[in-house]
């Protein structure tokens, strides 16, 4: 029997963000730099959580003129916002794990 290759070797299985056309991406080595932020500080956790938002402060809905006007999740937008929103998900998960605390303050 074949056993299970946890390293995803699956021909299909590509990180998030990765480039199949193989074409240079401007902007890796600044997805690199947010991936590589350790959190191991109360504090920078706590900043973390209260600088990135956890839903996009931009989808609405605009009463005008008795018409509703739905403005999307513009984040999507970012091309940082995967590796935004893992960063504050390390943050969430280090004082939950960590440091024992309550996060549902952080939690929409």
């Amino acid at each position: 029997m074949e056993s299970i290759n946890h390293t995803h070797a699956h021909p299909n299985y590509h990180p998030p963000n990765d480039q199949k056309s193989g074409g240079f991406d401007l902007l890796r080595p600044l997805r690199r730099l947010v991936d590589s932020i350790q959190i191991k500080n109360y504090r920078l956790a706590h900043l973390i959580c209260q600088i990135i938002p956890c839903c996009c402060p931009f989808q609405r809905d605009i009463h005008l003129f008795g018409r509703i006007f739905h403005v999307p999740a513009l984040c999507k937008l970012n091309p940082l916002y995967d590796n935004f929103v893992g960063l504050r998900f390390r943050a969430l998960s280090y004082l939950s794990d960590e440091c024992g605390e309550d996060v549902s303050k952080y939690i929409c």
